[in-house]
């Protein structure tokens, strides 16, 4: 896959990223929050085990190989997801999407320095530093009533 397709399937990701939100918490306005992001995750797990089982790439046999974290994989999504369900009613999308987006790219910058999970190691610098920063405070501006 070219870098090209990459940036634009990340690009509509994003998207994608941003609108989910808002319509499980709709979901939720009809189920409860835990069943609609009970209902996300099924309609997720469909789909991508009907993409998995006919695209020939990879295998599930070896799941048991797998060391005990990286299973918890699904754990952090079912959070994030109940989570951003139970946000966006209350503080709004783009709250919710803001302080994703810093805290994803926080942890990012401690993961990325100390090389966690076997990537390689990238240190902590000053642009970098200064990149979160700036979008922390962004976050604060959209937060901020």
């Amino acid at each position: 896959m070219s870098n090209i397709v990459l940036i634009i399937l990340m690009a509509i990701g994003g998207v994608a990223v941003a609108m989910q939100p808002s319509i499980n918490a709709r979901l939720a306005e009809k189920t409860g929050f835990l069943e609609a992001a009970t209902v996300s995750f099924a309609v997720g797990t469909l789909v991508l085990l009907l993409v998995s089982l006919t695209s020939g790439q990879g295998s599930f046999r070896r799941v048991p190989d797998a060391d005990w974290w990286q299973l918890s994989g699904g754990l952090f999504g079912a959070f994030f997801v109940t989570m951003t369900i139970v946000g966006v009613p209350r503080i709004g999308t783009t709250a919710v999407l803001a302080l994703t987006i810093v805290s994803q790219l926080t942890a990012g910058l401690v993961m990325d320095h100390y090389g966690l999970f076997g990537m390689r190691g990238i240190p902590i610098d000053y642009k970098r530093l200064l990149g979160v920063v700036l979008l922390l405070a962004g976050v604060f501006l959209i937060c901020r009533r």
